[in-house]
């Protein structure tokens, strides 16, 4: 029999879409349903590797731990990783299709919906209720043409619409009603139910919008979502959620300084390192300075390598990374910032934009040719000082030189990543790393720190936990489910 679906759209972009799905599908599978989540189109360089070998929007992967089950790239068929000069790099049932610009994939998507409903099919057959998540606005009209990620979707699958205004950033009555009234008639009518997000303060004070938007629209008020606190402990897929905290910690034991480059991807690895109680996680942008205290400088991943590497060095980042490097300091590069710590960055064939090269921080003696082939595997190993770890492989590119005849780890039998003569500069294609708790306190310890005492994943999951118990008391799941069809 096939499942039951519901789709959730949104007034606007981080309106809480994902988050809002992420809690539903934990909540419905402790009430024993079998719940899959899905999104049609997503655009995020944020990215997980799936089961079966290809890769998939974060959220999505979030929304399948909340749900207890593996990944699949049919959760996210049409994955779009912006990616420097060529566009962005389409993604289609979890392989690398093509690069697109803006004007090129609008001709595109016609063609992909088959693609999209292929997906889509193949996990109704396989659960209780899909969760859907549409993409950006619902009220963009000018991309109505083709679209596959909202109403176009819901109406070429016949999914019934859940909107989700937030109230957090006001004006949250016009935004639903203004929906209704720029959607064309047949497009509207598939909205079933509204749910309000975000709200902060006494609830009693919105019974009376609530039963607006209801009358105004004909829709089915479904709850008013209080604004969930602990929603940054959770793995974001937006690097706009990568913004300085509003709070510095204070009587840390150890700084790490993360340079935040126009390109970067699968930030998620920062987010164990900001859930540890003695870390202070420093975001650093192109036009501040490094700190000169830092224990750690971490260079994560990048969607456009040689881009950002260019803009690490013209901003005066790489000389500061350089010169950490020289007092002694721990240097740690994650794939892209990988291919950054060595002597080049070679692109002949323009995989990034126009062929070309570049010349890396020079720390450590290896030089990348970006080859187009694209590595998506989770993997597991054990790193040069003995502790084991498991994580995945994400990225084009091969790494070649004298540092990787001290490598960082043993992955599959072989040999992977590379560590400088004096130990301190490490390169590796692993991500994941901090998300296992016996590298992640490896890593503290090398740095000058002590072993960590929190449990990761656990956390996340006690979180998950924790939302669900909220989306019960604020929201009507029962009614959810009869709207399902």
């Amino acid at each position: 029999m096939a499942a039951r679906a519901l789709m959730f759209q949104g007034t606007g972009s981080d309106v809480g879409k994902s988050l809002v799905v992420a809690a539903l599908a934990r909540a419905f599978t402790l009430r024993g349903v079998t719940v899959l989540p899905f999104k049609p189109q997503n655009m995020s360089n944020n990215a997980a590797v799936t089961a079966d070998g290809g890769e998939i929007g974060r959220a999505q992967a979030l929304q399948a731990r909340a749900a207890n089950v593996p990944l699949s790239v049919h959760m996210n068929p049409v994955l779009l990783k912006p990616q420097g000069d060529v566009g962005a790099q389409v993604v289609v049932q979890g392989r690398v299709l093509c690069n697109a610009r803006a004007a090129e994939y609008q001709r595109m998507k016609a063609a992909l919906m088959p693609h999209v409903l292929d997906s889509f099919s193949r996990l109704k057959s396989a659960a209780d209720l899909i969760l859907v998540e549409g993409a950006g606005s619902a009220s963009e009209i000018n991309l109505r043409q083709n679209d596959i990620a909202n109403m176009g979707f819901a109406r070429a699958a016949d999914v019934p619409v859940v909107m989700i205004g937030d109230i957090d950033r006001g004006g949250v009555i016009a935004s639903l009603v203004g929906t209704k009234v720029v959607l064309d008639p047949p497009d509207a009518a598939m909205i079933a139910g509204f749910i309000v997000n975000r709200f902060r303060g006494d609830p009693l004070l919105f019974e009376e919008g609530m039963r607006q938007v209801a009358a105004l629209t004909g829709w089915q008020a479904i709850g008013l979502l209080p604004f969930f606190k602990d929603a940054s402990r959770l793995p974001a897929e937006d690097a706009l959620g990568l913004g300085q905290p509003e709070k510095r910690k204070v009587g840390t034991k150890l700084r790490v300084a993360v340079p935040i480059l126009p390109h970067i991807s699968n930030f998620d690895d920062l987010d164990p390192l900001e859930a540890e109680p003695d870390v202070d996680l420093i975001r650093v942008r192109p036009h501040e300075i490094l700190p000169n205290d830092c224990d750690l400088v971490l260079l994560v991943g990048s969607k456009a390598t040689i881009a950002d590497l260019r803009v690490l060095k013209e901003s005066g980042l790489g000389v500061d990374i350089v010169a950490h490097a020289r007092r002694g300091g721990h240097v740690l590069g994650l794939c892209g910032g990988y291919q950054m710590l060595g002597r080049k960055v070679s692109d002949p064939f323009g995989f990034e934009g126009e062929p070309g090269s570049i010349d890396g921080l020079a720390l450590l003696d290896v030089e990348t040719q970006l080859d187009g082939q694209k590595r998506l595997q989770a993997v597991e190993g054990r790193s040069f000082d003995g502790e084991f770890f498991s994580g995945y492989e994400m990225h084009v590119g091969r790494t070649q030189g004298p540092a990787c005849s001290r490598p960082f780890a043993t992955v599959d039998g072989k040999d992977e990543g590379a560590i400088s003569v004096n130990g301190r500069v490490t390169g590796t294609y692993v991500h994941g790393l901090f998300a296992d708790n016996r590298q992640r306190s490896a890593w503290l310890c090398r740095i000058g720190g002590t072993a960590s005492h929190l449990d990761y994943n656990a956390e996340i999951d006690a979180v998950l936990d924790r939302l669900a118990d909220h989306v019960e008391q604020h929201l009507d799941l029962d009614m959810l489910l009869t709207l399902a069809r």
